[in-house]
């Protein structure tokens, strides 16, 4: 170990090393040897990657990345390495995707998620081939269906082009010597966890534990009779904190707000006063509080919180904050809070085991649970932690024991052998000039965790053959001398990072979309705006107006290609959502009406962004106005009527600010400049004076 390894982590008082932190020196971690962790949330598996990335800099002389597959955990991991090592040059990269950031050069240690690695390989970043270790966290992930297969793709990609250490860090699943073997790895497997964990289910008013293979029982603490509830009392009475998991987001809101009542006569004079200030940050969030900012702000203030994907970031920000610091007491969570930033507690509870899958309930897989179980105990605060499920009825505590408790968790698949998955990347193999024949592209699926599993499978053989017929007839890509070549336009769908289905969408809608409505639906109706919004009454009616002026086969040959269910008036939902945004519709208004939260909404605007841009690119290069698809961009931006556009150009003035200034005469910019006095009056004097800092 380099000495500055060792200082650095004495520095920061760690004294022993883990067993799995142990396991992976001796697997060979600083003699470059690919190393597979598969252990439990806090046994250490982190350090054994910064470990891996700051050898490779200090004693190699060689970049390191570190890959995560949300943008909540990279931004946490760049934070811990940049106060371990504030000498070495960090950068964290994870926004535009159509970007080569030649900057990133400059740095020795690179954090970036998944998407945002495969684009910098797509627009040729030149460093890669300096680059001694990359780190895969939650590598697990391989088997999600919607960040799985661009992961196990760029890992097969970078296996192939790069020479560097591969350290993955996997939560326990059931085919660990399965997935080292495809890595070329050694397995560090291990079941220590520093804080020891009492396993168990909740039923009723007991705990029905599982220690030391024997099953014991006690009673909680506590009145009430809802056992969720009842488990909060006795996690409150031990002084502390508990997270509590539910299957949909507004069961995880209706328990907040029930919890509320409970913990409001709980709370210290000085813990309100504090939880009143994060609950007046909630509210103002927003230019103007919706329902939602409104309903958690209350709970927030009564020590506990809701949490999930609905939440704009700032609120999440803020919830996730004044946990950490215990004036929160319980977080009403979805599952997505067990994929995202490390935040722990005493107690977790697993309250729903299953999920409706849009036809039917389904049970959760032993590896979720696990994942969640991966919240209890903290390891700076607690000596022990629980982490339980809950049981409706006393005779499925055995079953759900058997299942959960002490069940095998399931082998983790690949997602990859969907023709619709495989569309981007094989464009982009071609493009990069990295594979160029259907034997090479062929040979690469072999290689990859799919092909490793399934060996010579005639169905992604199938799937791979449609595809290339698909980009050959959509003119993305053309036969050379029996050498498969991307297009002008074909590269250019890949570097910009959509489906080739939405640019053959685009492509060919795009000259006959004039109006607005026709704009918005040209983006909404594309796969990058999946999942898309339930039909409203008026879509359904206004829907039958536009039909014909979409172009009914047009519609049919998007339908045939969209590989399932597909109904055209859901993207024409959405297209009639932005335009309530770009009528200054207020955020509530459009909530309520398209049952969307403010979370979901602004992860559309920002979706919808980044399709126009990219229809705009695609127009230039194929010699189609794009003018009025730049105005309908800036005004989805700021969510404005056009007459609005020439204020916007101003920093410090958004939606709010324009459109006083409009209402009260000042139009124009060159409005604003004979009408200082006035706007100072609309605006106050310290925005007024940075807008006046601009003319």
């Amino acid at each position: 170990m380099p000495n500055e390894i060792l200082e650095s982590i004495i520095s920061r008082g760690i004294t022993t090393l883990t067993p799995p932190q142990e396991m992976a020196i001796n697997a060979g971690l600083f003699s470059g040897s690919n190393i597979l962790v598969a252990s439990p949330t806090a046994s250490g598996k982190t350090l054994v990657a910064e470990m891996a990335c700051a050898n490779s800099i200090i004693a190699k002389g060689r970049k390191a990345i570190y890959i995560a597959p949300m943008r909540a955990i990279v931004a946490e991991k760049f934070e811990e390495f940049h106060s371990a090592y504030p000498y070495i040059k960090a950068a964290i990269s994870m926004g535009d995707l159509d970007s080569s950031d030649q900057w990133l050069s400059e740095y020795e240690m690179l954090f970036v998620s998944t998407e945002k690695l495969d684009s910098l390989i797509r627009h040729g970043a030149p460093w890669i081939s300096s680059v001694g270790c990359i780190v895969f966290d939650e590598i697990h992930m391989l088997s999600d269906i919607s960040r799985g297969p661009t992961l196990e793709l760029l890992i097969t990609k970078l296996m192939r082009i790069s020479d560097a250490q591969i350290i993955a860090l996997s939560a326990t699943i059931g085919n660990d010597e399965e997935l080292a073997a495809w890595l070329k790895a050694k397995l560090v497997k291990s079941d220590y966890r520093p804080v020891k964990l009492h396993k168990g289910v909740v039923e009723g008013s007991k705990i029905f534990y599982w220690d030391n293979d024997e099953i014991s029982e006690a009673q909680m603490n506590g009145k009430s009779k809802i056992p969720e509830f009842r488990l909060v009392e006795d996690t409150l009475s031990q002084n502390k904190q508990a997270i509590i998991f539910y299957s949909t987001r507004r069961n995880a809101e209706a328990g907040a707000a029930k919890l509320a009542s409970l913990l409001n006569g709980l709370l210290k004079a000085e813990e309100k006063k504090q939880l009143e200030a994060a609950s007046q940050s909630i509210l103002n969030a927003l230019e103007k509080p919706t329902s939602q900012c409104a309903k958690l702000a209350l709970c927030v203030s009564a020590g506990v919180a809701f949490h999930h994907s609905g939440l704009v970031n700032i609120q999440r920000a803020i919830v996730e904050d004044t946990f950490k610091k215990g004036l929160i007491k319980v977080i009403c969570a979805t599952t997505t809070l067990g994929y995202g930033v490390n935040l722990p507690a005493h107690t977790v509870l697993v309250r729903d085991l299953s999920r409706h899958n849009g036809v039917t309930s389904e049970r959760i897989s032993v590896n979720e649970v696990l994942q969640l179980f991966g919240r209890a105990g903290r390891p700076k605060y607690d000596t022990e932690g629980r982490a339980l499920i809950a049981s409706n009825q006393r005779y499925e505590v055995q079953e759900l024991y058997m299942r959960y408790i002490i069940g095998t968790p399931e082998p983790i698949d690949s997602a990859l052998g969907v023709a619709s998955v495989l569309r981007m990347h094989i464009l982009a193999f071609i493009a990069e000039d990295f594979l160029n024949a259907l034997e090479d592209i062929e040979d690469f699926i072999k290689k990859s965790f799919y092909g490793f599993i399934y060996g010579n499978d005639s169905h992604i053989k199938a799937a791979v053959k449609q595809v290339l017929r698909e980009l050959y007839d959509w003119g993305f890509i053309i036969e050379d001398y029996g050498k498969l070549l991307a297009t002008k336009i074909g590269k250019r769908v890949s570097e910009l990072y959509i489906d080739p289905l939405s640019a053959k969408w685009m492509l060919e809608f795009m000259p006959g979309a004039k109006d607005e409505v026709s704009m918005l639906y040209l983006i909404s109706n594309t796969v990058e705006m999946k999942p898309y919004l339930r039909p409203t009454e008026e879509a359904e009616a206004e829907y039958v107006f536009y039909k014909d002026r979409f172009g009914s086969d047009l519609l049919y040959k998007y339908e045939e290609l969209s590989f399932g269910y597909y109904n055209p008036v859901e993207p024409f939902t959405s297209a009639l959502m932005l335009r309530d945004w770009m009528s200054e519709i207020d955020e509530e208004s459009i909530i309520k009406k398209y049952h969307i939260t403010p979370g979901a909404l602004y992860a559309k605007l920002s979706n919808a962004d980044w399709v126009i841009y990219s229809a705009i690119e695609l127009a230039k290069l194929s010699h189609i106005s794009a003018r009025n698809l730049v105005d309908v961009r800036v005004r989805l931006k700021y969510g404005i009527k056009a007459e609005l556009l020439d204020l916007v150009r101003l920093e410090q003035i958004g939606r709010v600010r324009a459109r006083k200034l409009f209402d009260n005469g000042i139009r124009t910019v060159n409005d604003i400049r004979s009408h200082r006095g006035e706007v100072e009056m609309l605006l106050g004097k310290e925005i007024a004076a940075k807008v006046f800092a601009q003319l």
